[in-house]
């Protein structure tokens, strides 16, 4: 049975009819289509175009079959459309001839928008609380291991920081994150349903109180624009393409600093795997699946835009294609969240090995060029000094903090004794505008 046909000769192609087919993706929408016909219904009742006893019965039957699916009583399978031929045809089953009212004043074009922005409300709400959870994750861990670490440029060390400063910086990265999120609800949260096709209904329906019952902000103002409009799919799915970025980069710095090379943390066996053939390795694929499905992410994206460029108004079956991409790109970036939360809430900190890299790398070189400015050099030939240091210390195979005062005052008689307490590790993060490393 089919929702529509009565002006058709001929039976659709079983190929076509495969091909055009919804339900094996859009089930998932069940939830929202159901409660979004329920708020239907009521306004249908509302407005005396169903009776009261119509409209009781409607709704008894549309809970029961919500009751069902989420009971596992009503599989959603079958040889239906999509979702909402599915719920409609098991109403008709149920109550019989008057569920075909269910869709007075309603086209499926309304519908969908509905359901569609129900359900990504929901979600995206799912992904602040899951970015607040990673922050609270990271918070922690900084908290923990507030210790010297090299803050690199280049991939190059570059001046001392601590880890928890490092860390914290993503913890500002997914602030941003969940204020587009915020930011792409509140863009979104307009009620399509009432604007059916594409032109409304003759009907005397009331979309303000269908849009109250919904929890939406308000109506949208134009009906075209309301059964066309994916924009918001693509805001959510770029928002999730910036949390996919700022996650891959720590991910990269996971693998990195968990390599022998820097042997900075150790990643849980939880989130690591074994070779088939060298005993000895544990590869951090918990970061490198991450990193991989960012990929993935920014894919859909350009999917949905690339699907979206040249459509006509008002609605286009092309817009079907919009579901399986932000399905798959809301399941990644929430699997992706809590992967990385159990990364970091079992990752050790090697605080011995950072502190050995802060301190074979130069990385006070910059006070003691800060140094001699005080000292009332010029920045450029304290530069150019501090440079021809740090090649002595190199062919010394020393640090800056090991050369005696006098080796000092072969490159500049502006040193003193309280060189060393200035270029100090510990020092250094107390002093002037890093204070703020410490939060």
């Amino acid at each position: 049975m089919k929702l529509w046909g009565g002006r058709f000769k001929e039976k659709e192609n079983t190929l076509m009819e495969e091909f055009n087919k919804s339900l094996d993706f859009d089930k998932i929408l069940y939830f929202e289509d159901i409660n979004g016909s329920i708020a239907h219904v009521k306004m249908l009742v509302k407005t005396n175009i169903l009776t009261k006893y119509e409209g009781d019965i409607i709704i008894e039957g549309l809970q029961s079959i919500l009751k069902d699916i989420e009971n596992n009583v009503l599989k959603i399978e079958g040889n239906y459309e999509d979702i909402h031929s599915f719920v409609e045809i098991n109403l008709i089953n149920r109550i019989g001839e008057l569920g075909k009212k269910l869709h007075t004043a309603r086209s499926r074009n309304d519908q969908v928008a509905l359901d569609m922005k129900l359900y990504t409300k929901k979600k995206g709400f799912e992904v602040v609380n899951a970015v607040e959870s990673l922050q609270d994750i990271i918070k922690e861990l900084g908290e923990k291991n507030n210790v010297l670490m090299p803050g690199y440029t280049h991939l190059q060390r570059a001046q001392v920081i601590t880890f928890k400063y490092h860390i914290m910086a993503y913890y500002s990265m997914l602030e941003r994150d969940k204020k587009r999120i915020l930011n792409a609800i509140d863009v979104m949260d307009e009620s399509p349903l009432g604007c059916c096709a594409l032109a409304g209904t003759t009907y005397s329906i009331d979309r303000e109180y269908a849009c109250r019952e919904l929890g939406f902000k308000k109506k949208v103002d134009n009906f075209l624009d309301g059964v066309s409009d994916r924009d918001y799919i693509i805001e959510f799915i770029s928002a999730f393409s910036i949390i996919m970025m700022h996650l891959s980069r720590l991910s990269e710095e996971l693998i990195l600093w968990s390599s022998k090379e820097f042997d900075f943390v150790e990643i849980n066996d939880e989130y690591a795997t074994g070779s088939s053939i060298m005993p000895q390795k544990k590869n951090p694929d918990g970061a490198e699946l991450i990193r991989g499905k960012t990929g993935r992410v920014y894919g859909n994206l350009i999917s949905i835009l690339t699907t979206m460029k040249g459509i006509p108004l008002a609605y286009n079956k092309d817009m079907q294609e919009d579901k399986e991409k932000f399905f798959d790109s809301i399941d990644t970036v929430l699997n992706c969240l809590k992967i990385m939360g159990g990364m970091l809430e079992t990752l050790k900190v090697k605080k011995e090995n950072m502190l050995k890299a802060v301190k074979g790398g130069f990385l006070n070189a910059t006070e003691v060029a800060d140094y001699l400015v005080n000292k009332g050099m010029a920045f450029r030939d304290a530069h150019k000094v501090v440079g021809n240091i740090v090649i002595y210390c190199e062919e010394k195979n020393v640090s800056i903090e090991e050369l005696n005062i006098d080796e000092f005052k072969k490159f500049s008689d502006l040193f003193e004794d309280n060189i060393y307490e200035f270029i100090d590790y510990e020092n250094i993060l107390k002093k002037g505008i890093k204070k703020e490393i410490n939060f």
